[in-house]
């Protein structure tokens, strides 16, 4: 198989969770070295807002990780030269109800957590691997967590379905060693996005009084650029497990 790097003008990448926050980013990022961005949320309003700002490279779709249903018509409901997918960001993910002992927690925002940060990967993995497989090609990015290896309190949750992401990564990269797949996980530290706010129900008060309680804490962008730094490795270079957390 000829050398070629993982990120290059004209790939075809799908994005999930990129409506907002570290997804909006790569999907900025990747359209603007000229990959074909398929732009996957339930938000479908802000995906076509991002359409109008990126413009023809993005490529918005509506994709509830969640829905079986939604996940399994994905490919069928893209245009044809959209379907061979090189790049699949998992993005998609949440902490509704997090950020509070256990047992405080609402079993059913739990259950939620796992049914979108774990078995939505899985779902849309699944949807997408066997295109790769029949190429020969293709990389997987995961967007995991620093709560994927550490545990601390009020986390316990959020932790299990990024240990869970940490497993599958490396599970998967034992499965494709050798097909031409490349399996990445990026676990970031600390965040600025969204995710506070829509885990206290929309409370942005709260959100910023969490963020601000800290010393510093990364923008999206920062994310991204690891992303993008592990993708245009040469084939045969696998950054495997990428920790990005504030030097501070």
């Amino acid at each position: 198989m000829a050398e070629t790097n993982g990120l290059t003008a004209g790939n075809v990448a799908l994005v999930t969770g990129a409506s907002s926050g570290i997804g909006e980013a790569v999907a900025e990022m990747l359209v603007d070295r000229g990959c074909k961005t398929i732009c996957a949320a339930r938000r479908v309003g802000r995906l076509q807002a991002l359409q109008e700002r990126l413009g023809e490279n993005c490529h918005p779709i509506e994709l509830d990780v969640t829905d079986t249903a939604s996940v399994n018509s994905l490919l069928q409901r893209l245009p044809q030269e959209l379907r061979a997918i090189d790049i699949l960001i998992n993005n998609a993910g949440h902490d509704i109800g997090g950020r509070q002992r256990f047992d405080r927690g609402d079993a059913a925002n739990m259950a939620s957590v796992i049914e979108t940060n774990v078995i939505g990967l899985v779902r849309v993995t699944h949807a997408v691997v066997h295109g790769m497989l029949e190429r020969g090609r293709g990389d997987i990015v995961n967007i995991g967590s620093v709560n994927g290896i550490e545990v601390g309190p009020e986390a316990a949750n959020y932790s299990a379905s990024k240990f869970a992401v940490h497993g599958l990564s490396r599970g998967l990269r034992a499965d494709y060693k050798g097909s031409g797949i490349r399996v990445i996980e990026i676990l970031p530290g600390l965040t600025k996005t969204g995710f506070a706010e829509a885990r206290w129900s929309g409370d942005k008060a709260r959100a910023e009084d969490f963020y601000g309680a800290f010393p510093s804490v990364m923008e999206p962008m920062d994310v991204a650029r690891s992303v993008l730094f592990a993708l245009e490795q040469p084939a045969h270079v696998t950054i495997a497990e990428l920790v990005v957390t504030m030097s501070g």
